[in-house]
């Protein structure tokens, strides 16, 4: 057969069924028969970044590997910052990307491809022959889950229309969740455990699934602890009584004072990296057994008093026959005064006017106003730390954000793949004004095209927010940071989605009325102040 016709044979054989990309004469035939392909689908993408910020957004929330495709050169290099946040994300991802003819070291868009990629700290796989493409693409795939990171595949575009023989290649891929912890270091942890006092449980992405989620809770009612996740397992406890929610640097005060009084955290799941744990502090004073099923996962930050390597259920369990076998008593920690501080709430007061909306009242009544089974994706930028806080999900896997490398301009990418992922479901995306005009105007219409159920809320303070503030503390003029952006209500309904401005209150609650009705993509354009966006909560 056909090369092309083999390649969208050995994608398929591997479950691949649903591909981003913009192709390019390095992949244009290629997924030309993908696309014919019963069962698949293509999402052809506006700029090559997009393509791999969707792949991103699709396998956080599905937990399957993620695939983009992309031509040679400039298409390539214009992947690298989401390939970065990809890798710092630890995201499997596949990147088909067409390469040069070796020979034609003058060709206009000839790049050294494994460099880049290198760069990028993402893996790197050549299709060697048309006759191995088959095993080329089984390597890849199992790198790509084995590593946690992206791989590219590397397709001269000469291969394209050669004749081969198809052999397929099987899985490697073996289950290695369910990891035993060894005894001795659960000994170990348990010596640090019964020592505690005021012992908190801290659940990070590694133990969302309900096997972990129920053990872990189990083992922290055992030893009367409060649980708390990190920013990527969000939502996780939630119901329950002594919830602190998320750990770190976006914690709300109880929390804090709570964290803060704790004298042990037991961590499944979580890296601990400088977020979760406010730039080291929450190893100081304090004791740190940390268990996760990567061991690359241990120590990665810093030092825990004892790591665990093993599957965060089957540990906490061994935690729980321990303790009981020991007969060592709860402690009291996880209180009913700790419990009554959690459900208490209050709201800050409003300082909305008639040309800007207060940012809290915002993110209070998009809580409200969207349905509850939503997925919910951020860009990076200073709106962040209300905005994390302030919306939940029903599912961990519900929730993504795109601040892995600092970068702001990869949320609409990323909402796209995310909300192909849940089709049936509303996919909120949370961004900036900078953000959107950096990598989310230009892909508006592919959500139009697509059909996707997408609500976009655009918070719109006229600047780089981050900047504005530093000029702003410095009594400098903050000119730099500022921008006349267009009205954007008018400019997504040329784009055939439906747009609205939101500069008080009234045209606030008028915008979100309309959502229960919406048949296209929806923008709402906020007009907040940028003196009244925290840095920090």
């Amino acid at each position: 057969m056909l090369f092309q016709d083999a390649m969208s044979m050995a994608l398929t054989d591997h479950g691949v069924d649903t591909i981003f990309g913009l192709v390019g004469d390095g992949n244009l035939f290629v997924m030309e028969s993908f696309r014919r392909t019963p069962g698949t689908t293509y999402i052809g993408v506006a700029n090559e970044a997009t393509a791999v910020e969707a792949a991103s957004g699709y396998a956080n929330v599905t937990g399957r590997l993620g695939v983009a495709t992309v031509t040679h050169g400039p298409a390539l290099t214009n992947t690298v910052t989401p390939l970065i946040d990809a890798v710092k994300a630890k995201l499997p991802l596949l990147l088909l990307a067409g390469d040069t003819r070796p020979e034609d070291h003058l060709h206009a868009q000839n790049v050294p491809q494994r460099e880049v990629v290198a760069a990028a700290g993402a893996g790197f796989v050549p299709i060697r022959t048309p006759s191995t493409l088959a095993e080329d693409i089984a390597t890849a795939i199992h790198r790509a889950h084995v590593e946690m990171r992206p791989i590219v595949v590397n397709m001269p575009a000469h291969y394209q229309w050669a004749e081969t023989e198809y052999l397929r290649a099987p899985s490697r891929l073996v289950d290695d969740k369910d990891v035993r912890p060894a005894d001795h270091t659960v000994e170990a942890a348990l010596g640090v455990i019964a020592g505690a006092n005021r012992p908190l449980v801290l659940a990070g992405r590694g133990a969302i699934d309900p096997r972990a989620r129920a053990a872990v809770l189990r083992f922290a009612a055992r030893i009367g602890a409060p649980v708390g996740t990190t920013l990527k397992a969000r939502d996780l406890f939630r119901g329950e009584q002594h919830n602190v929610g998320i750990v770190g640097t976006v914690a709300h005060e109880v929390a804090q004072s709570t964290i803060a009084a704790a004298d042990c955290v037991i961590a499944f799941g979580a890296s601990l990296n400088r977020y979760t744990t406010v730039g080291g502090s929450l190893s100081e004073k304090r004791r740190v057994v940390q268990v996760d099923d990567d061991r690359r996962s241990l120590g990665q930050y810093f030092a825990p008093d004892v790591g665990v390597l093993g599957d965060a259920a089957r540990t906490a369990d061994a935690f729980v026959k321990l303790l009981d076998e020991a007969e060592i008593k709860a402690t009291k920690f996880a209180s009913p005064e700790l419990a009554a501080k959690l459900a208490r709430t209050t709201e800050a007061p409003d300082r909305s006017n008639d040309r800007h909306v207060d940012i809290r009242t915002v993110v209070r009544r998009v809580e409200e106003a969207v349905s509850a089974d939503r997925t919910v994706v951020t860009d990076s930028g200073r709106f962040v730390y209300h905005a994390w806080p302030g919306i939940s999900v029903q599912d961990p896997r519900h929730f993504v954000h795109t601040a892995n490398y600092g970068s702001i301009g990869l949320g609409m990418g990323t909402a796209i793949g995310a909300a192909v992922a849940r089709r049936g479901h509303p996919t909120l995306l949370l961004t900036g004004d900078g953000g959107f005009m950096l990598g989310g105007l230009n892909e508006f219409n592919t959500a139009v095209r697509n059909g996707l159920d997408l609500i976009v809320m655009l918070f719109n303070d006229g600047s780089f927010g981050a900047e504005h503030i530093q000029l702003v503390n410095r009594d400098l003029d903050p000119y730099l940071s500022l921008f006349d952006w267009p009205d954007f209500g008018p400019v997504v309904d040329a784009l055939g989605g439906r747009g609205f401005t939101v500069r008080n209150l009234g045209e606030l609650d008028r915008a979100l009325s309309h959502l229960p009705d919406r048949d296209r993509p929806v923008l709402i354009d906020v007009h907040i102040d940028p003196n009244l966006v925290s840095s920090a909560r």
